[in-house]
């Protein structure tokens, strides 16, 4: 296995606030666009328009006429990462570049006229919720959302610090909708945590790639290397990308010099060879790890150090985002972003809506996968429901003996509530609401990190190489 170098690099991501949605790269500045009002082709377009402002019944806006013909032209794509953002929707996109955004912080893309959760952010409030990649969300505060665009969803789902959206989501592999109550919070992009585990062995997570990664990545790399880091789990799941102009830079960080990272192809099939600039620097053993939540520059790195630098992978597919967007701002201060090209990996594999296959598939417990329980809802005896099923698998898989596990709760729930409730120093009421839901749902994820079966598969691979 070759071995990775560390490099300082500079990141630029664009964060939609709420869902933080992301592209995979960008190439050069974002410009004005100036339509020229000559051309022949738009004769059909001015006639609508002066039809509709002059004849309506009732009094049109231009604006508005002019921008859901902008809007309806990139509708007509059918392209989920294009997308046409009004004055309000574009500064709340040039706002989200800062530090810090207040939402839920998880990333959204619009699939097939729904929107569909790509990951929630680590330590974020939509992953507290237990917001899982894939979700599909169907109200939001009571409002259906199918057909929005995710800019139009976003502006919906983002909001002040401390106030309340209410999520009503399918889940694959269950029926009932589950109804999620998120409390809206600041949203630091604190995007890289690195500890070390045992006999040298680091793991370092990035989260998502935005505008402070490279200085926080390159800050906890030396820290590392201080404690003795013999080698590296880098952790990629549920990253799910971000806009980068500078992918060449970031992947440099683990290929070799002169190593092609990944290659661009437009619609006429010309293609840019993009190549490592590593220069010099030293070499330590890494893994990556990646799931169902990696995507667009996440997928990039991880196929870059695999085909370029025999990097093992470990865990589940990554998400499939193959396409490149370009951000775009016209003079009235409005946006619009577009795919440009395709991104294939240094193979000329095109992972797009098929992902990349890790070398070694290492699933988490199926506890881990558990859904999200309503702390607002009252589970006590004789209800049924799947929220009560969930609440058994959680417990079993907590270790508590709670013997069926169809959704009904019976009396021997009520004394594993009990069991839990005192277990946990709660109130004894044989009623799961409240801080018993979210304790319960605590220590689960607790008990998912402490049996990280993908991380621990990293692990032992990499003891291979250090000894």
């Amino acid at each position: 296995m070759k071995k990775f170098h560390f490099v300082m690099l500079l990141f630029f991501i664009v964060f939609l606030s709420a869902g933080i949605t992301t592209f995979a790269l960008a190439f050069g500045d974002e410009q004005a666009v100036t339509v020229g009002t000559e051309r022949r082709e738009f004769d059909k377009l001015y006639s609508a328009f002066d039809t509709l402002k002059e004849s309506y019944f009732k009094e049109v806006d231009q604006d508005t006429l002019i921008n859901g013909a902008i809007n309806g032209m990139i509708d007509s794509l059918e392209d989920p990462y294009s997308d046409y953002m009004n004055q309000e929707e574009a500064s709340s996109f040039h706002e989200s570049i800062s530090s810090s955004f207040e939402g839920i912080g998880a990333e959204i893309q619009e699939q097939d006229g729904y929107i569909i959760i790509v990951s929630p952010l680590k330590g974020s409030p939509a992953e507290k919720a237990g917001l899982k990649p894939n979700d599909k969300v169907l109200y939001v505060d009571g409002k259906s959302i199918q057909g929005m665009s995710s800019t139009e969803a976003v502006m919906l789902i983002r909001g002040e610090k401390g106030t309340e959206v209410k999520l009503v989501i399918q889940r694959p592999g269950i029926t009932e909708p589950l109804d999620i109550t998120i409390v809206r919070d600041t949203i630091p992009i604190e995007t890289v945590y690195g500890e070390m585990l045992e006999d040298g062995i680091a793991k370092v997570q990035i989260t998502a790639f935005s505008e402070n990664t490279s200085k926080e990545l390159i800050t906890v790399l030396n820290d590392l290397q201080k404690q003795g880091m013999k080698g590296l789990v880098l952790d990629l799941r549920q990253n799910p990308g971000g806009l980068l102009d500078q992918a060449i830079n970031i992947s440099s960080l683990f290929v070799p010099k002169g190593e092609v990272l990944f290659k661009v192809q437009d619609r006429e099939g010309n293609t840019q060879v993009m190549a490592s600039k590593n220069e010099k620097n030293p070499d330590i053993p890494l893994v990556v790890v990646i799931d169902k939540g990696s995507a667009s520059a996440s997928e990039i790195l991880a196929a870059a150090v695999s085909e370029s630098a025999d990097v093992p992978l470990v865990g589940e597919n990554s998400f499939g985002k193959g396409t490149v967007q370009r951000a775009q701002d016209f003079s009235d201060g409005s946006n619009m972003k577009y795919t440009t090209d395709k991104w294939l990996t240094p193979n000329d594999n095109w992972i797009h809506e098929k992902g990349i296959k890790p070398d070694h598939e290492v699933s988490l417990p199926d506890y881990a996968s558990l859904p999200f329980i309503n702390p607002d809802e009252e589970l006590k005896l004789s209800t049924a429901s799947t929220q009560v099923k969930a609440a058994q698998q959680m417990l079993k898989a907590l270790g508590y003996e709670v013997g069926r596990e169809d959704g009904f709760f019976d009396e021997n729930m009520e004394k594993v509530v009990i069991e839990f409730q005192k277990a946990e120093k709660l109130e004894p009421t044989g009623v799961l609401t409240g801080q018993s839901t979210l304790k319960l749902m605590e220590k689960l994820r607790e008990k998912i990190q402490q049996n990280d079966t993908q991380i621990q598969k990293a692990v032992e691979i990499l003891k291979e190489q250090v000894k």
